[in-house]
């Protein structure tokens, strides 16, 4: 937790207060006072109390009795923006429902590929989006909505918010979303406007700070388990055989090292986080395979990359453009039994663009859905400046400037990385021998 976070960075902004009666009728509201502990270590807490500081905590998620909006006026918007996830759908079909059937808001706009849909030089036409349209979205992969990168001119969005008479947007993306959302709030508020602008945070990569789960990274962990046994099964049936399997995870190795938890039959699991040296992995390689065989390696997009010659540049949304360490492992390890006179089947596989796209799991189907619930119940509220996330087996508001602070990573020293070495028997020091 960064040092000088303060219980006050917890703390949600609202455009009012909320007086009307919610429309939900025979529900157990959550009161504003019910909160979430962000610490629950016992030597922290002590420390805190030791200290007379007020322990950080999240506001619970949920319906509350009262709501800031009338809904027989109220309008809302949906966007979706950055790559495809498995779950945007599910989340889509959640919030309509929700706002059509809990709260009787029956005007919903769904603006078409992410925040290009709300600039009026692209003449995208906003789809109307009600129960009937969205009925069995949660069947399909990708978004009805359409996706794309890249900043827009945050006034003419507001231009459009107003002109449409949108009380309530809905912003369904990861870190350059929010932060998009956030200037959009700091726009809106402004020019005086009582817009509240929710988030549901979209990473495949689960890299999301103060949330321990984002939709549609289960899903992700399952697919790749699958690839994981495909590559396996190619290893094992060559001689000096060799799966090399790319995943997900430009700057966070979460799914590299599930994936490699969920099927130990992986060897060697390369994230961005923990550097590793090529002629040490090369060696440790030829090694595995004079023991046993063969040998599955499992390589995060983002690992290795102070090895690669820059790509340079950066993407539309401003991401730095990766060099592809799967290719050039792949190059590396050929040409390194090459020149030690072994024979080698290396089979590489890269199926980041299908896992992306794929419906989401049973599992990550019910958490997007309750993400959307409680999306529409925060911003009924009129709360604002916010992202749905989950937190300790319950669903929290994450003021996003607080989400975007900084990028959840695995420690070399977590548990989670210590499990993943133990499993797999990887040498925990790939830099020296």
């Amino acid at each position: 937790m960064p040092s000088k976070i303060t219980e006050s960075d917890f703390q949600v902004k609202k455009l009012g207060e909320a007086r009307i009666p919610s429309p939900m009728q025979g529900e157990r509201f959550v009161d504003d006072e019910e909160r979430i502990l962000y610490i629950t270590g016992f030597r922290e807490l002590q420390a805190y109390n030791s200290e007379g500081k007020t322990v950080p905590s999240f506001e619970k998620a949920g319906p509350r009795s009262e709501i800031y909006y009338d809904p027989s006026k109220l309008r809302c918007g949906i966007i979706t923006c950055g790559g495809l996830c498995p779950g945007i759908n599910d989340v889509i079909r959640a919030i309509v429902q929700s706002l059509f059937y809990s709260y009787e808001v029956h005007t919903v706009w769904g603006f078409r590929y992410g925040l290009e849909g709300l600039a009026p030089a692209y003449k995208h036409e906003p789809m109307e989006l009600n129960p009937q349209v969205v009925a069995d979205l949660h069947q399909k992969g990708g978004s009805i909505l359409g996706s794309s990168r890249g900043p827009q001119q945050i006034n003419e969005i507001c231009d459009t918010l107003e002109r449409m008479n949108i009380g309530i947007l809905f912003a369904i993306g990861g870190d350059g979303t929010l932060r998009a959302a956030q200037a959009v709030v700091e726009e809106v508020r402004q020019r005086g406007l009582k817009i509240a602008v929710v988030a549901v945070p979209k990473t495949i990569d689960n890299d999301i700070a103060y949330m321990d789960l984002s939709f549609g990274f289960m899903t992700a962990v399952s697919e790749a388990s699958r690839v994981i046994y495909a590559a396996h099964s190619e290893a094992t049936g060559a001689r000096n055989g060799i799966g090399l399997v790319k995943l997900m995870g430009r700057h966070s190795g979460f799914i590299a090292a599930h994936a490699a938890l969920a099927n130990n039959d992986v060897n060697f699991c390369l994230i961005p986080e923990v550097p590793f040296s090529l002629p040490v992995f090369l060696e440790i390689l030829r090694e595995r395979i004079h023991r046993r065989g063969h040998a599955v390696i499992v390589v995060a997009e983002g690992a290795g990359q102070d090895l690669l010659e820059n790509s340079g540049g950066t993407d539309p949304s401003g991401n730095v453009r990766l060099g592809d360490i799967g290719l050039f492992l792949k190059e590396k390890i050929t040409a390194d039994f090459s020149k030690h006179n072994l024979d080698l089947v290396l089979k590489y596989i890269d199926p980041s663009y299908i896992i992306r796209s794929l419906p989401a799991s049973t599992y990550d189907s019910a958490f997007c859905l309750l993400l959307g619930h409680n999306a529409v119940h925060a911003a009924m509220t009129g709360r604002t400046e916010m992202v749905v996330g989950f937190w300790k087996n319950y669903y929290i508001h994450i003021p996003i400037p607080l989400a975007v602070s900084h990028r959840k990573e695995i420690s070399p020293d977590s548990r989670l990385w210590r499990d993943v070495l133990l499993c797999i028997g990887q040498p925990e020091n790939l830099l020296e021998k």
